[in-house]
């Protein structure tokens, strides 16, 4: 039996191409966007008296995406070295002889391929912003939910200091907030320059038509074409690596809290989710996973749009290929990652008590610079305590009955008591947590 799978639903589609960004990059999105521009570039070529408006119609007419077969145009794409030279034939083909000069007029393939790349971005990062947005969402949820719910701080992956749930969850909150807001700032130029950058072809005009084109397909008007200079789009793949890291720490965080022997969170529960193919028992934190599987892609693909900024005079010699398929994939692969945690978070679970006995189960200890600060934060007090806690670990005692083993300890039981309470050492802790909360609800103008 035989099965053709779209890329959407291919074997691996579930985890890598998972949320709304996938089938915006998709080749059948790349396809509507280059017809998009070439349309685009007709109208605002008209809107100045360039073109005949008949044209205008013409080349609406035929930017359909269903009159073109994608795998034709890949075909011919390959001998051609881009697919936009055989998308321009195809193109004039569908209108009458006499407007066919209007087709694609003053255009090189790089401005319809970069500024169909653009569009492309812009509409793969609506479906990846909301899903950011709703990861955030649920962080805000969960840091106010749990502002006071006290719990091991680990530094080194090991016990450190106590600190809160909800400020854990606030750091994810303002880390995403930060991630959205740069991708969201982030502006997506036309690109129109022809041959060589100057728009010779359109005589002394050229530059009246950019701001037409950018308005006409809601994208940023830049101060000149950029052919070989590659900031917007290394930009924008710089802003995805930091969105797919900051997914990707908050993923490391659950899949640790999530082990067995800390307990602490566990992801939504499904019939089959987080099974294992020998062991009944597993329940895996597969959402944490999977955004990690794509996460894990990401800085590899960044580096490959940064290494393309070194490109030759005004038009590259594969550098700016090697972009194309890698900018679909750096959508694809963090729209993916927001998808899987906006999941995760939005029905995380989180055990207080777990995260209590965890911290009791290290016997007092996180509170040593705690007991410090109480005997007055003094070179004798930090010695005395670092004694205590060498005789603790060494006899398996509470940091208590260490210091109460001991020579010179001057507190008194309250004081000693209070000393190693862990809710009575938050510092900040809840500010903090008020603070981010407040900045996601109400932004900064």
């Amino acid at each position: 039996m035989s099965m053709t799978l779209s890329a959407r639903d291919g074997l691996f589609s579930g985890m890598f191409a998972r949320g709304g960004a996938a089938p915006e990059v998709s080749d059948a999105a790349w396809l509507a966007a280059m017809l998009d521009v070439e349309a685009a570039l007709a109208t605002a070529q008209a809107g100045i008296g360039l073109i005949p408006d008949e044209a205008v119609e013409a080349l609406g007419a035929a930017c359909r995406p269903e009159l073109f077969d994608l795998a034709e145009l890949g075909g011919r794409a390959a001998p051609a070295g881009n697919p936009v030279i055989p998308l321009v034939a195809a193109l004039r083909e569908r209108v009458k002889p006499e407007l066919r000069r209007y087709v694609h007029y003053g255009a090189t393939s790089q401005d319809i391929n970069d500024t169909a790349a653009m569009l492309v971005a812009c509409r793969a990062l609506a479906p990846l912003l909301a899903d950011l947005s709703a990861c955030a969402d649920a962080c805000a949820r969960l840091a106010a939910g749990h502002r006071d719910t006290v719990m091991a701080g680990r530094t080194v992956l090991q016990q450190a200091v106590p600190i809160t749930f909800g400020l854990k969850a606030a750091g994810w909150l303002s880390a995403l907030d930060r991630s959205r807001a740069e991708l969201a700032e982030l502006p997506l130029p036309v690109q129109y320059g022809g041959a060589a950058g100057t728009l010779s072809a359109l005589g002394g005009r050229g530059h009246e038509v950019l701001p037409r084109l950018a308005a006409g397909l809601g994208l940023a008007e830049p101060v000149l074409p950029w052919h070989t200079d590659r900031a917007p789009v290394a930009r924008l793949a710089c802003a995805l690596g930091t969105a797919a890291g900051t997914l990707g720490k908050i993923a490391t965080d659950v899949k640790l809290l999530a082990q067995t022997e800390v307990g602490e969170a566990a992801e939504p529960s499904a019939p089959g989710r987080g099974g294992s193919s020998a062991m009944p028992h597993k329940r895996n934190p597969v959402g944490a996973v999977s955004v990690l599987a794509c996460v894990q892609r990401v800085p590899g693909l960044v580096a490959s749009v940064l290494a393309g900024m070194v490109q030759e005079h005004e038009r590259a010699a594969g550098p700016w290929q090697a972009e194309w398929e890698t900018l679909g994939e750096l959508l694809r692969l963090t729209g993916s990652a927001a998808s899987w945690l906006g999941e995760v978070l939005e029905g995380l679970t989180v055990d207080p008590a777990r995260m209590r006995a965890n911290l009791g189960a290290a016997r007092g200890l996180p509170m040593a610079e705690h007991v410090v600060a109480r005997l007055g934060g003094t070179p004798e007090a930090r010695g005395l305590v670092d004694a205590a806690c060498a005789r603790a670990a060494a006899e398996g005692l509470s940091l208590r009955e260490a210091l109460l083993a001991g020579p010179g300890l001057a507190l008194t039981a309250q004081e000693l008591e209070a000393a190693l309470d862990p809710a009575g050492y938050l510092g900040s802790a809840g500010v903090f947590v008020d603070r981010v909360v407040a900045a996601h609800f109400d932004p900064p103008e």
